[in-house]
Parts: C-alpha cells; structure tokens; sequence
C-alpha cells in the first residue's frame, strides 16, 4: 500500500511538471494575429504622429512637439507601415526568430523611441486591473 502511495504521488507530480509544456508561451503568436497585427499596423499608424508630439511635447517642449515631434511621429507612422506590410505579405510563414513573433516587440518604458506591438489608440481607456466599485466586505 505504500509503495502504491508513493507510486501515485511520483505519477501526480510529473503530471504537474508536463503541466506547462502544453501551453507554450508562443502559443498566442499565430498567422492569423501577425495578420491582424499587420493590418492593424498599416491602417492606425498614423496614430504615430500625434502620440509621438505629446511624447515629446511632455519631455521637451511645445516647440520641439510641432517640429521635431511632427518629423520623429512621421518616421515612426512610415517604420511602422514598412513592418505592417512585412507582417501581412509574409503572415503565413514563421519569419521572425522562426516565428510568428512581431518584428516590433514592447515599448521598454525608459526608452521614448520604442515601438509597441500594435500602433497607439486615441483615447481615454482605463489600464487598470482594479475597481473601486466592487468591494469584498
């Protein structure tokens, strides 16, 4: 009985290591988002131009927003129209590091010149887990 005990208890905890293989963290990353993702990337990338004047508007100034803030937003609309029409041409094949992965990974937070997987929303969004209705008493 206790080798019996011992066996089941081995055969559940293997179970639990296989556990995370299933879902691999790749896993989100198929054809049909880098599809998406390249569309979505030709079609709001002028969204670039305003989000980078207030970037830099917020850092620099009013001036540098209306003149170097206008020329970095265009540079960033056209790289992010280069990589959309990259992503849609070439959606069907695992390109990027052998995969679907985008060519324009996360905007690293210290850096003002990284790029976002998808191009910016206008808007006012709530980026909060949290409420402050819903209370556990």
């Amino acid at each position: 009985m206790k080798t019996l005990l011992i066996s089941l208890t081995a055969a559940l905890l293997a179970s639990q290591t296989i556990a995370d293989i299933q879902d691999p963290p790749l896993n989100d990353y198929k054809p049909a988002r880098k599809l998406g993702r390249g569309l979505a990337n030709i079609m709001y990338s002028s969204a670039e131009i305003g989000t980078t004047m207030v970037r830099v508007n917020d850092l620099e100034g009013n001036s540098a927003a209306w003149s170097y803030g206008v020329v970095k937003g265009i540079n960033r609309m056209m790289m992010r129209i280069g990589v959309g029409v990259y992503e849609v041409a070439t959606y069907p094949f695992p390109t990027h590091r052998m995969s679907y992965r985008p060519v324009l990974k996360s905007n690293i937070p210290w850096v003002n010149n990284g790029y976002e997987e998808f191009p910016p929303e206008w808007g006012f969004q709530a980026r909060k887990n949290y409420s402050t209705v819903s209370r556990s008493y």
